[in-house]
């Protein structure tokens, strides 16, 4: 049974070729509870250092994805008092100027959404394990965010091989992020 603020959160992962609705987001965390709405739009640009990109691809792991952001939306819920969030992300092509990622947050003061909304697209750019290929005209590259690059310095190598609690049994791992994982139903 799904908690009150799960009930609260839209997290989607969107086939390949379907385009991310904005609207529909939008939609479902305003409230009439609510003075603030705040929003992150993650587009294809045209250029990466001096490259020509043409589209980026998107490939995820989508049952895990969905738990990571299930994960980082109740850690935002944690630090903040939001009503609702709404996350989605595309798989597959996503060509230059098409939204690739998608955050929206509801609370009654904006500093809590626009904080949350920062947040959950950091932490899902760090996190979950959804892969960006670039495609350029030239070639294509696997990409790491930098988010993640950044967590991974945090860490360390000293942290792996390490015992990392996931709200149950504990259980080796080797990079012990700030988002505990429930464990999987």
């Amino acid at each position: 049974m799904a908690s009150e603020e799960e009930d609260m959160n839209l997290i989607e992962i969107l086939e390949e070729n379907v385009a991310i609705d904005t609207s529909r987001y939008m939609s479902y965390v305003q409230s009439p509870s609510c003075g603030a709405i705040a929003t992150f739009g993650g587009t294809t640009r045209d250029t990466f250092e001096g490259k020509t990109v043409l589209e980026l691809r998107y490939e995820a792991y989508v049952p895990m994805a969905v738990r990571y952001i299930k994960t980082i939306c109740t850690s935002a819920r944690s630090s903040w008092n939001l009503n609702s969030i709404a996350v989605a992300h595309r798989l597959g092509p996503v060509p230059v100027g098409e939204t690739s990622v998608f955050i929206a947050t509801s609370a009654v003061h904006r500093a809590d959404a626009l904080d949350a909304c920062k947040f959950i697209i950091d932490e899902v750019k760090a996190l979950v394990p959804i892969w960006k290929k670039e495609v350029y005209t030239n070639g294509e590259v696997w990409k790491e965010n930098s988010e993640f690059l950044e967590r991974r310095d945090e860490l360390g190598n000293s942290s792996c091989q390490k015992k990392v609690v996931v709200d149950g049994p504990e259980r080796k791992g080797c990079c012990g992020g700030k988002v505990k994982m429930p464990p999987e139903a």
